[in-house]
């Protein structure tokens, strides 16, 4: 069950937050020097960093006086983890990172540092995030449905192309999927982030782009993006116009992104369960709600075996759309 299905009054909540925030703060203060720190594989300002600060603001006069959010940039978010992985087990270093981290990457990179089921211990989730898929000003507003934009693209073959934010990325795979299902060419274009592709995107120099679909929703209203589809199982509460791949006859494309929130290897699991109840209750305060849909994100927590759980299912379902992309890296 999510536990944010658990109806908790705001007294209660706050009573839980105080108790959970206590509880933690003595062994932090016990075994480590250090204010805590959450570690974030991606640049500041984007949507994981951004995820990360609101609940160290969250955390920030109750957890310690001051809640560090450190930038560890590098290797599509690898730098991170490795640097999670070598952190001691004190619950003072955490990390806010994207699922696929454990789940896609095990099957691109062919030397990854670390061991996705060992060397983080899996805490909670934070939010969903759904991926889009939209074009631009090179495709005809006629282009509606993503069986438009395949008939188009089937039309159009040196033009077919889409942005991903990177190489081996979630989107990547989406994008990839897509192409085999419609039977379409569709050339792979990997950006550094979502901000290049996007401009990319709207300014005409590529067709198409498959992203987070937070990254998306700004650049609608004014009509420089038009979001053909979104990659979840139901339609986004924060795009409820756009249909799912599966309800437009294209079946099995689901990409859904969690932002997760981990601790090192060996971490007890007296200091685990304490960071889950801090997790799960900071996610049911306002700002920190308000935040995550700004960035087309739902919250969501789930107990840490659970989390553990789905992480290794999605690390098996990855593994086959990988490998039939025929995309691997030695970086």
């Amino acid at each position: 069950m999510n536990d944010l299905d658990r109806k908790l009054t705001r007294r209660d909540a706050g009573l839980l937050l105080g108790a959970a925030m206590a509880g933690l703060a003595g062994p932090l203060r016990a075994q480590t020097a250090a204010m805590p720190r959450i570690l974030v594989g991606f640049p500041a300002g984007g949507s994981v960093d951004v995820s990360a600060r609101r609940l160290a603001e969250a955390w920030r006069g109750r957890l310690a006086e001051n809640v560090l959010v450190e930038q560890r940039v590098g290797a599509g978010g690898r730098l991170a983890v490795t640097a999670l992985r070598d952190a001691p087990p004190d619950g003072g270093t955490m990390l806010v990172s994207p699922s696929s981290m454990f789940t896609i990457y095990p099957h691109v990179y062919r030397k990854l540092a670390y061991k996705p089921e060992t060397d983080a211990i899996a805490v909670s989730p934070m939010a969903n995030a759904t991926c889009g898929f939209g074009v631009g000003p090179m495709v005809p507003a006629t282009v509606k449905t993503m069986g438009d934009f395949a008939a188009w693209a089937k039309a159009h073959p040196d033009q077919s192309s889409y942005a991903s934010p990177a190489a081996g990325a979630m989107p990547h795979f989406l994008g990839d999927q897509f192409k085999r299902a419609a039977g379409i060419t569709l050339t792979h274009v990997p950006y550094r982030g979502a901000a290049p592709g996007l401009q990319d995107l709207m300014g005409g120099q590529i067709a198409s782009g498959c992203f987070l679909l937070g990254d998306l929703l700004p650049y609608v209203a004014g009509g420089r993006v038009r979001i053909l589809g979104v990659t979840d199982h139901e339609r986004s509460r924060f795009a409820p116009e756009v249909p799912t791949f599966g309800e437009q006859g294209f079946k099995g494309i689901i990409g859904v992104e969690t932002y997760g929130l981990f601790l090192p290897p060996k971490t007890p699991a007296a200091i685990v369960d304490k960071v889950f109840d801090l997790v799960r209750v900071a996610l049911r305060e306002k700002q920190v709600v308000e935040g995550l849909a700004k960035l087309g994100c739902e919250p969501l927590a789930m107990q840490p075996a659970d989390y553990a759980r789905r992480l290794a299912a999605e690390r098996t379902q990855w593994g086959p759309i990988v490998a039939a992309s025929g995309f691997s890296s030695d970086d």
